[in-house]
C-alpha cells in the first residue's frame, strides 16, 4: 500500500490530515480522535502488509511515538491489535466457509500459511482446522451465561437464548449465527425453562451446557436430548470455564482466555490507581421508590478482587434492604456506580432524587463521579461478562479502553 500527502484511505482518513501532530508530538499531546481513525483504517485493511513505520508516517508522528501512544490509548501495541483483527475475520472465514487454508491466511493478511497456521494456534489455543471442526458442532446454551463462557472458547452456540431488552449484546452480534432461539426464563421472566424443551429437542444439539439452577423434570427432558454439562453455581468463573472447555476438548483456548484477562486485569489496575487513587466506590440500585447497595458476584469479583478498588462501606452492605437517603449522605462515597430499574415509578423517583438538596450534596455527585450502568452486562456471571465489565470499567473510570468500538466481539478478542 502506498499514501502520499494528499491520498484518501477506505476509511476517509487523509495523510496530511495528522500535520498538527508534529506540533502535539512536540507539545507532549495528542488527539485520541486521530488514533481512533488509525485503528479504523487497520481494521479496514487488515489484509495488507501494514508497518508501524507506515502508520506512523499516516499520523506524522515518529514510529517511536506512535508505539508508546497507541499501546497507553488502546491497552495493546498496534501490532498486536492487528493480529487480533486478522484472527477474528479469519474465525469467521475458518467456520463459515469451506476455503483453503492456504486462501484463507492470504485474506487476512498472511503469505505463508505455515506461518500463519502456528500464529492463530498461539492466539487461539488450537489450530485453524481443529477450530473449523469444533465450531461446527451443535451446542445449545440454556443461558446467558452459557453463551459467554462458549463465546471465551471460541464456540458460538447453534440454540440459545436471546432477548433484545436483557441481552441485547449477543442478541446484536449473534441473532443470525445462533440459529434456534430460545425464550429467556427465570429470573429474567417469569417462566421455566421448561417453555424451551421442544424447541430445544426439535433443535437437535450435539451437547448441551445447562445451568444447577434447572428443576428435576427439566433436567430428566434434557437428558433425553442429549448429553448435559451443568455449570456449577459452587465454582468460580474461572472453574466453570475450565470445566466446560474439558468437558468440549477446548483447555488451550480456556487457559489462554484466563492468562489473557489476568493480563489486562494487571494492566487496568495500574491505570485505575492512577486515576482513581483512594476513592471509595459504591454500587447503587434503584427500584421504583427505594434505594439499595447493590452487590452480585460478577461485580464484587471485578471492582474489589480483581482491580483492588476501593469499596464505600461494608462490602457486605445488605443489597436486600433499602438504604435510606441519610444512610447515603454517611457513606458519601467518592464515586457510585448506578443501576436504575427500566419501570416507571421507579424512572420517576429518580428524576426527583436527582433535584433532591441531599443528593446534590454528595461528593460523587458534586464531583460528577456518578456512573451508569445497565444490566447487560453487569448482572451476567461468564468469562465474556467479566472481560465486558473490565472494559466498561476502564471507560467509565479512565476514558480508556482496550476495547473501544462498542460492536467488539469478545468471543473473539480476548481469546487471543
Amino acid at each position: 500500500m502506498h499514501t502520499n500527502e494528499t491520498s484518501h484511505t477506505k476509511s476517509g482518513f487523509t495523510a496530511t490530515d495528522g500535520v498538527h501532530a508534529t506540533k502535539a508530538q512536540r507539545a507532549g499531546t495528542y488527539n485520541r480522535a486521530d488514533l481512533l481513525e488509525i485503528k479504523t483504517y487497520m481494521e479496514s485493511h487488515y489484509d495488507e502488509p501494514l508497518s508501524i513505520a507506515q502508520l506512523a508516517k499516516m499520523a506524522n508522528i515518529s514510529p517511536k511515538y506512535f508505539v508508546d501512544l497507541f499501546k497507553k490509548t488502546f491497552g495493546q501495541s498496534a501490532m498486536e491489535y492487528l493480529t487480533d483483527v486478522r484472527i477474528r475475520h479469519a474465525k469467521r472465514y475458518l467456520a463459515e466457509s469451506e476455503e483453503r487454508l492456504r486462501d484463507i491466511a492470504r485474506k487476512v493478511g498472511y503469505k505463508d500459511e505455515f506461518y500463519f497456521s502456528r500464529k492463530f494456534k498461539k492466539e487461539v489455543g488450537v489450530a485453524p482446522s481443529e477450530f473449523a471442526k469444533n465450531t461446527r458442532k451443535r451446542v445449545a446454551a440454556c443461558s446467558p451465561s452459557a453463551i459467554g463462557h462458549l463465546l471465551a472458547l471460541n464456540i458460538i452456540p447453534q440454540i440459545a437464548p436471546l432477548d433484545p431488552k436483557w441481552t441485547p449484546y449477543y442478541y446484536n452480534l449473534y441473532s443470525s449465527e445462533i440459529k434456534s432461539h430460545l425464550i429467556l426464563t427465570s429470573p429474567y421472566y417469569k417462566l421455566t425453562f421448561e417453555t424451551n424443551l421442544g424447541r430445544l429437542s426439535q433443535a437437535h444439539p450435539d451437547v448441551i451446557i445447562g445451568s444447577e439452577r434447572l428443576q428435576m423434570s427439566e433436567d430428566n427432558r434434557l437428558n433425553s436430548i442429549a448429553p448435559v454439562h451443568y455449570i456449577t453455581d459452587q465454582k468460580d468463573w474461572r472453574d466453570q470455564l475450565l470445566d466446560i472447555a474439558a468437558y468440549l476438548d477446548k483447555e488451550p483456548a480456556a487457559q489462554q482466555w484466563i492468562r489473557n484477562y489476568e493480563r489486562k486485569v494487571q494492566a487496568a489496575r495500574e491505570q485505575l490507581s492512577a486515576s482513581l487513587g483512594r476513592d471509595r466506590i459504591l454500587v447503587l440500585r434503584i427500584y421504583r421508590t427505594q434505594m439499595f447497595a447493590y452487590r452480585n458476584r460478577g461485580l464484587q469479583e471485578l471492582l474489589y478482587d480483581d482491580l483492588k478498588l476501593r469499596p464505600a462501606g461494608s462490602r457486605e452492605l445488605h443489597s436486600h434492604l433499602p438504604m435510606a437517603l441519610q444512610e447515603l449522605q454517611e457513606i458519601n462515597p467518592e464515586r457510585i456506580l448506578l443501576t436504575i430499574c427500566p419501570e416507571a415509578s421507579t424512572r420517576k423517583f429518580w428524576l426527583a432524587l436527582q433535584h433532591s438538596a441531599e443528593w446534590r450534596q454528595l461528593q460523587a455527585v458534586r464531583n460528577d463521579h456518578v456512573y451508569m450502568i445497565n444490566a447487560d452486562p453487569w448482572f451476567e456471571y461468564s468469562a465474556v461478562a467479566m472481560a465486558r465489565m473490565l472494559d466498561e470499567a476502564l471507560l467509565l473510570f479512565t476514558g480508556n479502553c482496550p476495547n473501544i468500538l462498542p460492536d467488539n466481539d469478545y468471543g473473539e478478542s480476548l481469546a487471543k
